[in-house]
This record gives structure tokens, C-alpha cells and sequence, in this order.
């Protein structure tokens, strides 16, 4: 047992470092640490790397410099920096290098070394950082960040597909499928910790149970996790669409607690493009996918990221997307302008886009959704749907959302005039809306 080790945590990047995050907190306070949301009453802050994108690193820098002042301050607790994650497994001991201040690191894969970090004074300032080993992060006894009543179940870890834009592969390492009856015990955990949303997560979700075997073992998981007791919503998020099959797609129109909303990132959907980002399908391919989610799942909400401005983009590629956008349509969109990331294939191609030109292209496609977005919500006025309630009232509003609202990244639904427990599900009437996000009324008060 501690005795009297404060500790602040800063959590940086995607829902798999929330995940992290959340069982590095469970083993920090079952070791006997007092967890403090202030970092300037803690003698020990943590802070949870992204280290996918230039400018999550150039945050995470930016953070851990803060942290340096406020160690360097004179009569201040803060005694120790441990920096963990993405960015440690990326830039191993240069990162000690480029801030000599850290006192400790801590690689993705030595995750549970996060006490002995904290806690040992004695421990090697290089910290612990190892290659990829196959093992599987038990995420069971974590400590949650996320509301009470939705949580994220990791099914997997690691990507094997290889895009020449991502740094994934070469940071978490290849695909490994967690234990169907491993994420089962989870979901229940999580489930009796008061969650009735699950939202699946994994660098790639269609490809579970690849690593076992000759076909994905998504199906047969959703059919299992909507036998559960006690859970409300399932979501499937970070769908990769060449292992989206047939299977899949009946598993989610049939299973009831299964949302009818799917993420799937395509980044593009000009030939020359995909295949220079190695994704490992084409337009035709893709527009196939597309037409049979929609003719297979009624009134599914489809949402997708986009890359614009990879290396070698033609402003007839991108006014091909553009137009690809326009006619089918997608329910919610993430645009990002290109990276390039030295330690990969596409960062390497020489002919890169000028920033301004990528921010251009952003912009054009993100108007485009703008204006779609905001003629689907206009035609929800007058429609009645389900919500699911994320806060108590404030001002006489309570945010929620509907089943095509995933937390975290997409719009909101705002009730109005309600007193409704985080976590109720509520049938309400559309009113209008405010920009992206909608407005609703309870049911119960309609006339």
C-alpha cells in the first residue's frame, strides 16, 4: 500500500488511450495512490501519450513542457513526471532527450508497469519500453473517465492492413483479437458498473478473431453481446470496409440492442488514390459496400473519415471525392488534411500538397457535409426517436443522444424541459435544430 502519493492523470488522444487510461487509473488506486484531477496538488502526474498524428505530438509536448514549470516552481509539490503511451512507444528515450526533465517512461506495451513508474523511486530513468510482444491488455478494473452509463470495450489491439499513411502497426503492432469469452467478462463488468452503452473499439473491429482463424469472428461477438442483461445500446465503431461482409452486416440488422450505425473510415474513393494508401479496395468496391449496408440495415447511419491532400492528390481526385460526397450523402464526416509522417510509405512520396492547398480541400469538403448535415436535420422536425440521456438538466436542458449519435464525436441531441437520469432512454418528438445538433421535446408533453 502507498502511503500519500498524489496523482494527476492527463489523458491524450483516441478511445484506445481512454481504455488505457482507465485501467492505469484502476491499478494506481488499487496500489494505494490518492488520484487528484489537480496537477498541482499531485507529487506524481501521468500523462497518456498520442503519438499518431504531428500535432497530437506536438500537444502532448506542449503538455509535459507545462508540467516541467510547474516542477521547476519553487515550493511545489510536483516531484515526478511519467510519460506513457503512443508517443513513448514512437520516440522510445529521444523523447527523454528532447525534454530531459521526465523523470520516467512507459511504453504501450509495459502498460502495467504504470505503478512501479509511479511508485519506485528506483526505477531507470529510461523506464520500461519493450518491442511488441503478443499479449493481450486486460482492460478488466479500470477506473472509468467516460460517464458512468457508456463506456468503451476494447475487442483488439494492433492492425495488420498496413496503410502507407499510418503509424499504427508500427506503435501498437499487428492484429490481436482479444478472447471472445475475455471481452464477454468485460462487457459484463463494465455492464455492472452501471454502463448500458458499449461502444466496440479496436484499430480495425471487422477483422476480430482474423489472428485465429480464416474469417472474422465479429458476427458471432455481437450475437453474444446482445444476449446480455442489463445493456441498452451496443456501437460499432473503426470498421474497416474490405472485412465488412455479409455476415456482419446481417449480425447488426438483427441484433436489437445493436445500434444501426456504423463507422467506417474510407479516406478516399478515387482508384489511383486508394491504392497508393494501400487500401486494399477500390470505388466499385466501395460503392457495393455502401448499397448493401443501406439496403440491408433500414435507416442505418453511416459515418466515415476522409484524408485530403495525400501525396499526389489532383484537384480532379479531390472534386471526385467532392462529388462522391454530394450524391451519397453520409449522415456525419470527419475530414482531416494529410499528415505526413516520416516513418511511413506515403511520408516519404515526394510529391507532397502545399498546407494551404490541403487546407483548402478540407474546407470544401467539409462544407459540402455542412450543408447535407444540416438539410438531415432540418428533416428530422416532427419525427419521433429514442435518446439516450448524457447529463442532468442545466438551464432546463439535459444533453442526449439518438441511436445515430455515437459519444465524443458526433452532434447532440438536447432535451428540453426534462429531469431524466443519465443513462434513461427516452422517447421524444423533434422541435428543430441548432446547427449540427438537434432539438427535442419528451414525448409525454406532446399535445
Amino acid at each position: 500500500m502507498v502511503d500519500n502519493t498524489y496523482v494527476a492523470f492527463v489523458s491524450l488522444g483516441c478511445a484506445k488511450n481512454t481504455v488505457d487510461s482507465e485501467k492505469m487509473l484502476g491499478q494506481l488506486a488499487e496500489a494505494g495512490c490518492v488520484l487528484t484531477s489537480s496537477e498541482r496538488d499531485a507529487d506524481v502526474v501521468v500523462v497518456n501519450t498520442c503519438g499518431f498524428l504531428a500535432a497530437a505530438r506536438d500537444e502532448a509536448h506542449q503538455v509535459i513542457r507545462d508540467l516541467v514549470k510547474v516542477k521547476k516552481k519553487k515550493n511545489t509539490r510536483l516531484k515526478r513526471i511519467v510519460v506513457v503511451g503512443c508517443l513513448v512507444q514512437r520516440d522510445g528515450e529521444s523523447l527523454l532527450e528532447a525534454i530531459p526533465e521526465i523523470d520516467i517512461i512507459v511504453g504501450v506495451h509495459n502498460r502495467d508497469d504504470v505503478v512501479r513508474a509511479v511508485i519506485d523511486k528506483k526505477s531507470p530513468r529510461a523506464g520500461f519500453l519493450d518491442d511488441y510482444h503478443p499479449l493481450i491488455n486486460i482492460d478488466k478494473a479500470r477506473l472509468r473517465i467516460t460517464p458512468e452509463h457508456w463506456a468503451y470495450l476494447r475487442i483488439g489491439e494492433g492492425c495488420n492492413q498496413k496503410c502507407t499513411f499510418c503509424t499504427i502497426p508500427a506503435i501498437r503492432g499487428p492484429l490481436h483479437s482479444k478472447p471472445r469469452e475475455l471481452v464477454l467478462s468485460e462487457a459484463r463488468e463494465l455492464i455492472s458498473d452501471g454502463a448500458v452503452e458499449l461502444c466496440l473499439i479496436g484499430q480495425d473491429t471487422t477483422s476480430y478473431g482474423l489472428d485465429w482463424g480464416e474469417k472474422s469472428e465479429l458476427a458471432p461477438l455481437l450475437r453474444d453481446l446482445n444476449k446480455l442483461d442489463g445493456v441498452k445500446w451496443l456501437r460499432l465503431m473503426y470498421v474497416y470496409p474490405s472485412v465488412m461482409t455479409d455476415e456482419i452486416i446481417d449480425a447488426i440488422a438483427e441484433c436489437e440492442k445493436v445500434v444501426k450505425y456504423i463507422d467506417i473510415p474510407l479516406q478516399h474513393i478515387n482508384d489511383r488514390m486508394l491504392k497508393r494508401m494501400h487500401r486494399q479496395f477500390d470505388r466499385n468496391s466501395t460503392i457495393d459496400l455502401l448499397t448493401r449496408i443501406r439496403n440491408r440495415i433500414p435507416n442505418v447511419t453511416l459515418r466515415t473519415t476522409l484524408i485530403s491532400g495525400f501525396p499526389g492528390e489532383t484537384e480532379a481526385e479531390h472534386q471526385e471525392l467532392a462529388d462522391f460526397l454530394r450524391e451519397f450523402r453520409f449522415n456525419a464526416l470527419g475530414v482531416f488534411g494529410y499528415s505526413p509522417e516520416p516513418d511511413t510509405p506515403a511520408g516519404r512520396m515526394a510529391d507532397q500538397i502545399p498546407e494551404e492547398e490541403k487546407l483548402r480541400r478540407v474546407e470544401e469538403l467539409m462544407l459540402i457535409q455542412q450543408e447535407i448535415a444540416f438539410a438531415q436535420a432540418d428533416e428530422m422536425k416532427g419525427k419521433r426517436v429514442k435518446v439516450l440521456v448524457d447529463t442532468p438538466p442545466r438551464e432546463g436542458l439535459q444533453e442526449s443522444r439518438h441511436a445515430g449519435q455515437a459519444p465524443e464525436v458526433d452532434s447532440i441531441t438536447w432535451l428540453q424541459g426534462t429531469n431524466y437520469e443519465p443513462g434513461s432512454l427516452v422517447e421524444v418528438e423533434c422541435v428543430g435544430r441548432s446547427d449540427y445538433d438537434l432539438y427535442c421535446i419528451d414525448i409525454n408533453s406532446v399535445t
